[in-house]
């Protein structure tokens, strides 16, 4: 995956990093929703947000703190989107967690959008480790840590109201 050197991955990939970047692609993904989709896009736009906040703060706030592991060695790949690459822990990916976290926790409100966000998340981890930001375990340990995240802020409501009544 790292050496691919495809004109269709060097094409879409960097183009999707930079989407994803900063969670701009997310974000703006929420705006469409919450401003197109009724009460239905609104929920999945807020649930979508929280999701990914706290699967930011999970991956870059906890994760990446207390390991401590290097980006993938250069000599790796063939392509010079290696040089562009993040100086912190390469473990977990935070911009796979925040992509699985946002998207997960969309679909279950609005099926249709989740279905849409799934196709630049599966992207946003291809690319992580395509660019040589991440090994394949860091993007696994990044959708599990969204996958997480998006299960809590999705159970937070039904267990702050169990708890008040």
């Amino acid at each position: 995956m790292a050496s691919w050197d495809s004109p269709w991955a060097r094409g879409l990939l960097p183009p999707v990093e930079d989407a994803a970047e900063h969670t701009k692609l997310w974000w703006a993904a929420a705006g469409v929703m919450a401003a197109g989709g009724g009460w239905r896009g609104a929920r999945a736009a807020v649930t979508g947000v929280a999701g990914m906040a706290v699967a930011q703060v999970l991956s870059n706030g906890v994760a990446k703190q207390l390991v401590e592991r290097r980006r993938p060695p250069k000599e790796w790949f063939w392509h010079e989107d290696v040089e562009d690459r993040p100086d912190s822990s390469s473990f977990p990916s935070g911009h796979t967690a925040a992509a699985v976290a946002f998207t997960a926790a969309v679909a279950p409100t609005w099926p249709w959008a989740g279905a849409a966000c799934a196709v630049p998340t599966v992207l946003v981890a291809i690319e992580r480790v395509h660019s040589g930001a991440h090994y394949p375990s860091d993007v696994a340990a990044g959708a599990a840590i969204g996958l997480a995240a998006a299960a809590a802020v999705r159970a937070a409501p039904r267990l702050l109201l169990r708890r008040i009544s």
